[in-house]
């Protein structure tokens, strides 16, 4: 095809030829005479939930640990450590701290400094309290200093006191 061609294809503008996408429409009541053990408007036609089975064992929390270490061992980007990361606060649980620890790294070695500082925001809003914040922070302390990553309370303390 020539480019003229394709300019008129494009100058005439989107095409009458395609369709939308089937979206799920409510069966009338004629319509559900024809399929058996439909009842229109029913709930009992649409499933919530998912039957999940699985063969593979829980999750310790030293293998997770150990998982994700390797995880961020191998980030080469900041799209991968910003996905590891998600991947990671996703669980209900607060990652240990040498995860974290290999996470800070991670962002060094990518040269990612808003995403080490939102570290530390995770575990912030994860933890659920005070106290436990703290003993992260001074877990991480020396690796925090070394890298220079100043926390979010300490560039901006009026909103910390909100």
């Amino acid at each position: 095809m020539s480019s003229t061609s394709l300019l008129r294809i494009a100058a005439r503008g989107p095409s009458r030829t395609f369709f939308r996408a089937n979206r799920p429409v409510a069966p009338t009541r004629s319509s559900a005479s024809f399929v058996p053990g439909l009842v229109a408007g029913s709930s009992l036609n649409f499933s919530t939930t998912v039957a999940r089975q699985s063969n593979e064992p829980e999750e310790t929390f030293e293998e997770f640990s150990a998982r994700y270490e390797k995880e961020f061992d191998g980030v080469q980007d900041v799209f991968e450590l910003q996905r590891n990361l998600n991947n990671a606060f996703a669980y209900d649980l607060v990652p240990s701290p040498t995860v974290l620890q290999a996470a800070l790294k991670a962002a060094r070695r990518v040269n990612d400094y808003p995403t080490a500082v939102r570290i530390f925001e995770g575990v912030k809003a994860k933890v659920e309290n005070k106290g436990q914040y703290q003993q992260y922070l001074d877990e991480l302390k020396p690796l925090r200093e070394e890298f220079g990553v100043v926390l979010k309370e300490d560039m901006y303390p009026e909103e910390a006191t909100k």
